[in-house]
C-alpha cells in the first residue's frame, strides 16, 4: 500500500474512473489512460507514469503519429487567441509564451513553421523543463534529426509532459 492518495484512489478505481482521472495527462488521447489502467496495480505515480509511456511505446506508429499532432505549435495560434487546453495554456505561459512581443512571436512562428514543413506535426517539448531560449535552441537542433529520431524525442518529451501533469494531480 502506498502512502499517496492519488495512487490509492486509481488503484481502487475501475476502468472509466482511472481514465477519468488521468485521461487528460496526454493531450486529448485518453485511450492512453484506459489502456495503462490494465497494467495495474501501481506502486507510486513512477509505476503509473511507466505503465502509460509503455502504451504509448507500444502502440502503432499511426496511433503515436496521432497523438503528436493531437499537441499545439508553442506560442502558436491556439496560444495567441487564448484558446489552448488548460495543461497547456499553463505550461506556455510559464515560459511567458502568452505574453511575447510580436518579433518573439514572428520566430516561434517561423520555427513552427519550419519544423512542420521538415516532420509534418508540431514541434513538441516539454515547457517546464526550459527557458525561452533553450526552446528556441532545441528548434535549431532537432531540425537536423531525421524523422525516425525527431519521432521518438516527440514521444519522450509528451512523456515528460505528462510526468508533470501527473505531479501536479492532487
Amino acid at each position: 500500500m502506498t502512502g499517496d492518495p492519488l495512487v490509492t484512489e486509481l488503484d481502487g478505481a475501475d476502468q472509466d474512473a482511472f481514465t477519468g482521472r488521468l485521461g487528460a495527462l496526454y493531450e486529448h488521447s485518453p485511450w492512453i489512460a484506459a489502456a495503462a489502467w490494465q497494467r495495474g496495480p501501481f506502486t507510486d505515480r513512477r509505476s503509473i507514469h511507466d505503465a502509460m509511456q509503455a502504451v504509448v511505446l507500444g502502440t502503432s506508429l499511426d496511433r503515436q503519429f496521432a497523438l503528436i499532432h493531437a499537441h499545439p505549435d508553442l506560442a502558436g495560434r491556439l496560444a495567441r487567441s487564448g484558446t489552448l487546453e488548460n495543461h497547456s495554456t499553463g505550461e506556455q505561459s510559464g515560459l511567458g509564451l502568452d505574453r511575447l512581443s510580436d518579433a518573439e512571436y514572428e520566430r516561434f512562428d517561423q520555427f513552427n513553421t519550419a519544423y512542420r514543413a521538415r516532420f509534418g506535426f508540431p514541434f513538441i517539448i516539454a515547457a517546464r523543463a526550459h527557458t525561452r531560449e533553450s526552446v528556441l535552441a532545441a528548434f535549431v537542433q532537432r531540425l537536423g534529426n531525421s524523422l525516425e529520431q525527431e519521432r521518438g524525442t516527440a514521444l519522450n518529451e509528451i512523456g515528460k509532459i505528462a510526468w508533470f501533469r501527473l505531479q501536479d494531480l492532487a
